[in-house]
């Protein structure tokens, strides 16, 4: 049953985008996962939520409570993984609510019954790293340092892109041509090799692989846009603008841009895998993330120098491809959407 000719474009492409039902599946799915991963300190995390002690409320989430505050001896911030701390959370009258998962990223199980890395058990549901930590958290908080990082990345590059394929298409002439060569020049910098002498030269930090990522990450988006505002610019409704008067940065953003932005639109979720791609593997070389950070390419690290401890390599690897599998299925979705042939 085709739909009536009187829906806009916008509500087209939707129904084409919801007609297919591994696209749709795989965005709801993401978006779950997505959704769990951004409350993870409330999924994963060494504190409790809630403690009722001696008729008083603490929010160890929210506030750092010496162990005196639950009977203990020392002033020290309270280890709530504690026997001891644990017994008298749970004795008469009083009561903690924990995270399903009661460890953070970070935490050691000093109170693991096998030396690390210690493989499944009830205490760890996937095992613990070679330093101790929990690797169900890790990678939840894995997740999402990559997916935020890829939107991030994303987002930076659209801008970049539209912005320099806007201004090349829609002036053209000398300006395009200086731009291109220009474009090409810095497209040639070897970017790998820039890595390497940043990261001798810095410590290790997300912001700064974001930067440079985004710095070249924006050149191969920007030749759609600039085709398409090539293409759109000598069309009858452009011409039609010019000549009412209107100035070209509302020809750009009112009338070219919205047509222009196909390509773009269609190409996201593909540049999103790559984005979490890059940052897995340069985290994996030891030139993304600083190593007490949660990342995939960290336990994928730590999976290649344990091969014995498949509980570290095989979880992270079926994150990593399903995820990169969610969002290769969104694309194709989304292409086939905005694919007006598709009636």
């Amino acid at each position: 049953m085709s739909a009536p000719a009187s829906l806009s474009p916008t509500r087209r492409a939707w129904l084409r985008f919801r007609a297919n039902r591994r696209g749709l599946l795989s965005l709801w799915i993401f978006l779950a996962l997505f959704g769990a991963s951004l409350c993870a300190e409330l999924l994963s995390n060494d504190r409790p939520i809630a403690v009722r002690y001696e008729g008083q409320w603490y929010w160890p989430m929210l506030e750092t409570y010496p162990e005196t505050s639950f009977g203990g001896d020392f002033r020290t911030a309270t280890d709530y993984l504690d026997p001891f701390i644990r017994e008298r959370l749970t004795s008469a009258g009083n009561w903690a609510l924990y995270p399903p998962n009661p460890y953070s990223f970070d935490t050691i199980n000093y109170f693991a019954p096998s030396p690390d890395p210690a493989p499944p058990s009830p205490a760890n549901l996937l095992g613990t790293d070679d330093r101790g930590r929990d690797v169900l958290a890790r990678l939840l908080y894995g997740f999402r340092l990559s997916v935020l990082f890829a939107l991030a990345l994303t987002a930076l590059g659209v801008l970049l892109g539209v912005a320099a394929g806007a201004v090349q298409g829609y002036f053209g002439g000398r300006l395009d041509l200086t731009l291109q060569r220009l474009i090409e020049v810095w497209g040639a910098i070897p970017e790998l090799y820039l890595l390497l002498i940043l990261a001798a030269i810095f410590e290790p930090s997300i912001w700064i692989l974001l930067a440079i990522l985004a710095a070249f990450g924006w050149m191969g988006l920007s030749d759609y846009v600039r085709a398409e505002f090539l293409r759109n610019r000598s069309l009858e409704y452009v011409t039609a603008a010019r000549a009412l008067g209107l100035p070209d940065r509302t020809i750009i953003a009112r009338h070219v841009l919205p047509n222009a932005l196909t390509p773009v639109i269609a190409f996201l979720p593909f540049r999103m895998s790559a984005a979490i791609v890059a940052l897995t593997s340069l985290d994996f070389l030891g030139l993304g993330v600083p190593p007490s950070t949660p990342s995939l390419g960290e336990l994928l690290s730590q999976g290649k120098a344990n091969l014995d401890a498949w509980w570290i390599s095989l979880p992270t690897f079926a994150v990593l491809v399903g995820t990169l599998l969610l969002l290769i299925f969104i694309g194709e979705a989304l292409r086939d959407a905005l694919d007006t042939r598709k009636g």
